[in-house]
């Protein structure tokens, strides 16, 4: 790595969830010789894996085993071109993880090769159960900051900073969940808390990376980190030097453009048509982040892979789910993408400001227990057969029970039967009964399962159950509460190989950003008849969107083709058109909007959108996918001269 600092880093992105395929690694590392990189990045960590590692007990794994499934055949190529390895796949457990790389080094004889260090400090349970009991002149006098010093005593001593830290102290002390508003302290499931995770910066990653590490494993650092903290180490960035957050802003964008691996290369993008014919859906391959000293980004991906990297895939990765950082704070009004070569995108009009002083932080509690039970319904008449299945699964378990004991009791009708269909299964629909119980007694076969699949013989037409009962077994279920923490009260530390411990130190220049971020009203003052001839079709017959959750929340940004269509797009999509497209799935919930000019974006963030979120959610888009593609379904009235342009 001779050239480190002199061009570019090179950096892949091979794994955005533990559900990623397994053989980028292995790809990258393989294929080093023709298509080079410096670093692999890879993100294992999800609200979902977050929560659920946090509720195992002693003794059970807590870090993302499929990690190791992904690095162990790619190590031998990884030592042999010297690839420096950074990822969160550590989640409730770094250091067991540690371990686990350690014994495949052993194993593959290659343990004096590489080095591992990894990161702690994301950890911060004591914290809020501390705070949960503690008064605010406990928490001044109590409080204990890297320093050392109390609070108060840095209040004392005029430390900077120190009142933007207190005033951030005191606000989070409520701990206000950043989706809906709660106080933790008036939270229902308080009293059941097992876990909570910091999002953690940067630049612990690149003090490992700067001590000599060649794996460097976290257990949750911010999405965007490893790719903040891999081009910090090879620039030798320093904080306050010049462009310091311009720079910084446009690597945590890098970042946050990569770490979904697929997501900019083609994958969950409304461009796949055009994938199919400009060479198939196969093989979609992996991204590269290229990053100068100066903080000049080129987005790419593998050579021989199918998939793209364009424009359209990098609009929808950026839109997908925007949210805020710890090392930086990117500000995107003026973004935007130019396309410079197959393949090849450049990042523009990113500046850089200084980052909070809280970082965010997810908040683990055992919520329960949830069953569920799956009926079919067939042809004529459903929605009366609905009806008539809920009355009586609503009194087969009152029988057993009274209702009250589930918090959770839902049921929905999935799904439309084709009229006059030509065969059964397009005639066929989902009836779904779903519940969530504090105890699993209440929630147990005898009071859930058998009850509804005993009424088959005196229910609808045709009365039809799922077979695989195991869906109607109870299984655990977490609640998560996202809230904020000063960066200040994190314990950030980098454990090196050789036992030396790294204490990083919190940023040194913060902003108290507003908590709420002020929407964009609509062009309202362009008429609709600027449009011309107008015909009625399906929204996304002219415009994009990519949706994603953040907790309960979910983005939804939309964007179009030509800059011409721009103004409609800010016309048609107010506050207002966006509740009523929204219809039935409409909950009465704060929506913020936003635009990106350059991107001919409009940004919407639903407010408590998505059911308290992945871990515990009673809907089928967990994950906040597909709001976008149901409002792309949507009916309004399209432009036609942007029609004869072709449809998406």
């Amino acid at each position: 790595m001779s050239s480190q600092g002199k061009r570019p880093i090179r950096i892949a992105g091979a794994s955005g969830s533990a559900s990623d395929r397994r053989h980028a690694f292995t790809t990258f590392a393989a294929n080093h010789t023709s298509d080079p990189v410096d670093v692999i990045m890879g993100d294992w960590m999800s609200e979902a894996n977050m929560t659920s590692q946090a509720a195992k007990s002693a003794g059970e794994i807590a870090y993302e085993p499929t990690f190791l499934e992904a690095l162990a055949p790619a190590l031998k190529d990884i030592a042999r071109h010297q690839i420096k390895i950074v990822v969160n796949a550590g989640a409730s457990d770094p250091k067991a993880l540690r371990g686990a790389v350690n014994d495949l080094l052993l194993s593959q004889g290659l343990a004096s090769q590489l080095k591992i260090a990894y990161i702690s400090g994301d950890d911060v349970l004591p914290v809020i159960q501390t705070s949960l009991q503690s008064s605010k002149n406990d928490l001044l006098n109590n409080t204990r900051l890297p320093s050392g010093m109390s609070p108060k005593e840095a209040w004392v001593e005029n430390v900077p900073g120190i009142q933007d830290t207190i005033n951030s102290l005191f606000s989070v002390h409520e701990f206000q969940n950043l989706c809906n508003g709660e106080r933790l302290r008036d939270w229902d499931f308080r009293g059941d808390i097992v876990g909570a995770q910091a999002y953690l910066g940067g630049m612990g990653i690149a003090a490992a990376l700067r001590s000599g590490a060649d794996i460097v494993l976290a257990g949750r650092v911010s999405d965007a980190s490893p790719v903040i903290g891999a081009v910090v180490w090879w620039h030798a960035w320093e904080e306050n030097e010049e462009m310091w957050l311009d720079k910084m802003a446009n690597a945590f964008v890098a970042g946050h453009l990569i770490e979904c691996s697929n997501y900019v290369t083609g994958g969950n993008c409304t461009i796949f048509k055009e994938l199919e014919a400009g060479g198939g859906w196969r093989d979609i391959g992996y991204p590269i982040a290229e990053v100068g000293s100066r903080g000049e980004v080129v987005i790419t991906k593998q050579r021989g892979t199918n998939g793209v990297v364009n424009t359209d895939t990098c609009k929808a990765q950026l839109l997908y789910e925007i949210q805020g950082p710890c090392d930086v704070t990117a500000i995107l009004d003026q973004i935007s993408f130019e396309q410079i070569g197959t393949n090849r995108v450049r990042l523009h009009g990113v500046k850089g400001a200084p980052p909070p002083p809280t970082t965010k932080i997810g908040i683990t509690a055992r919520g329960g227990y949830q069953a569920e039970v799956h009926w079919f319904l067939v042809g004529l008449d459903t929605a009366t057969k609905a009806r008539m299945l809920e009355l009586q699964v609503r009194e087969a378990l009152s029988l057993v029970g009274p209702l009250t004991r589930f918090h959770v009791l839902n049921f929905t009708l999935n799904g439309t039967a084709a009229e006059d269909a030509t065969d059964q299964t397009s005639a066929t629909v989902d009836f779904r009964v779903f519940a969530q119980a504090r105890n699993v007694a209440d929630i147990a076969p005898d009071k859930f399962l058998r009850p509804i699949i005993d009424l088959i013989m005196c229910s609808y037409p045709g009365a039809t159950f799922h077979l695989d009962f195991r869906q109607g077994i109870p299984k655990p279920v977490q609640e998560y509460f996202v809230t904020l923490l000063p960066q200040d009260m994190l314990e950030h530390k980098v454990h090196l190989w050789d036992g030396r411990d790294l204490l990083m130190s919190p940023p040194t220049h913060t902003k108290l950003w507003p908590r709420q971020q002020p929407s964009i009203n609509a062009a309202e003052h362009l008429l609709r008849t600027d449009w011309g001839e107008t015909v009625t079709g399906p929204l996304g017959w002219l415009v994009h969107a990519r949706s994603g959750d953040k907790g309960s929340n979910a983005n939804v940004g939309f964007w179009v083709r030509h800059s011409d269509e721009y103004d409609w797009l800010r016309w048609l999509l107010s506050t207002d058109r966006m509740k009523a497209l929204l219809a039935k799935e409409y909950n009465g919930k704060k929506i913020d909007r936003f635009e990106l000019p350059n991107l001919s974006a409009v940004h919407f963030l639903l407010h408590d959108h998505l059911d308290r979120g992945v871990s515990c959610t009673s809907t089928y888009d967990f994950l906040g996918k597909n709001v976008g593609e149901f409002l792309r379904s949507r009916h309004v009235e399209l432009p036609v001269r942007f029609l004869n342009r072709g449809k998406l």
